[in-house]
């Protein structure tokens, strides 16, 4: 059975540090080192990384050395952005939010996992983006919290 794919945005990352979320953010990172998921991180998500605290980097390092998927800002993505911003799905100011949707969307994995509440795990964005991704002729994008995509490490 194929492994799946998660995009990890910058706040899955970020969440393992963060009492609110780190339970099931480590519980994530730790499907990823005992590969039952493939991480797909992206230039934005290294970009978002790069001022982060050296603790912060150093985990999305180890993510990177376990078999992981790098996905890249192309045209695509970026004509894809345009199209969220047009249908106002989120205005200019969240690209980097449209970005991660954009890529995750292009790169067909099986789910993006982000701790964003307002712009991203929200039925009515989920709705919005899939509308326009339809429209473009991409498949619908699966988006939970890590929350709902962890093991429970319940296979080994």
């Amino acid at each position: 059975m194929k492994k799946p794919y998660i995009y990890v945005d910058t706040s899955v990352i970020g969440g393992c540090f963060d009492v609110e979320f780190k339970e099931w953010s480590d519980a994530l990172v730790e499907d990823f080192r005992r590969q039952r998921y493939i991480a797909v991180l992206s230039d934005v998500t290294a970009a978002e990384i790069a001022p982060a605290p050296d603790f912060v980097r150093t985990l999305y390092g180890e993510i990177l050395a376990l078999p992981a998927q790098i996905v890249h800002v192309n045209e695509d993505a970026v004509a894809l952005v345009q199209r969220y911003a047009e249908r106002s799905v989120l205005s200019q100011r969240f690209i980097n939010d449209m970005l991660h949707i954009a890529l995750a969307t292009i790169a067909e994995v099986d789910v993006l996992v982000s701790w964003n509440f307002k712009h991203i795990v929200r039925l009515d964005k989920i709705r919005l983006f899939n509308a326009v991704n339809l429209e473009q002729g991409y498949k619908p994008l699966t988006i939970y919290s890590p929350r709902e995509v962890i093991s429970h490490a319940e296979e080994d």
